[in-house]
């Protein structure tokens, strides 16, 4: 009897070291950026270390309001003190494991529809799921720069500041 019981917990042990937990930091929340509701914070790491990932909406198409996603996270600190801050880059390995957890896929859907809710309040909410490998990851296409938008050379400037003090010398 007594071989029973100490192999019965043998075997209880066993399971509860072999099933996989996740570590005990993982804490998420809204963390602002620059206004409300347009970063998240992913605590991912013992210490409060995880990720603060930006929330950018896309307004490109007429009368909708959807996530563009940023796959490059900044690195979070302090995650789970009173101020947590962000300062460089985290990897995007981290994001992509990131948003394949359902409660962070919850809380950016979340906010980002409030984030558009607050840009475009007359535009329609689509979700669109985030990249989850880098084969997903559609670059932002930014409107080419035209000339008017363009600084004039430095050196051509100088040439005619130094032509117009002559001609202004010559005239007096």
């Amino acid at each position: 009897m007594p071989s029973l019981r100490l192999l019965w917990g043998v075997v209880l042990l066993l399971a509860a070291c072999s099933t996989p937990k996740e570590p005990p930091s993982w804490r998420l929340f809204s963390l602002e950026r620059h206004s409300p509701h347009d970063g998240v914070a992913v605590v991912n790491q013992p210490d409060g270390y995880g990720l603060h990932i930006y929330l950018e909406t896309d307004t490109s198409f007429p009368g909708v309001c959807r996530p563009r996603w940023l796959p490059d996270p900044a690195r979070l600190f302090n995650g789970n003190g009173s101020t947590p801050f962000s300062s460089g880059l985290a990897t995007r390995e981290e994001f992509f494991d990131a948003v394949a957890r359902r409660d962070v896929r919850g809380l950016l859907k979340s906010e980002l529809k409030a984030l558009c809710q607050a840009r475009a309040p007359e535009d329609r909410w689509q979700w669109i799921e985030p990249p989850r490998n880098d084969n997903q990851v559609v670059p932002v296409q930014l409107p080419s720069l035209e000339e008017e938008d363009l600084l004039t050379n430095p050196v051509e400037e100088l040439k005619r500041a130094r032509q117009l003090l002559r001609d202004q010398r010559a005239g007096e």
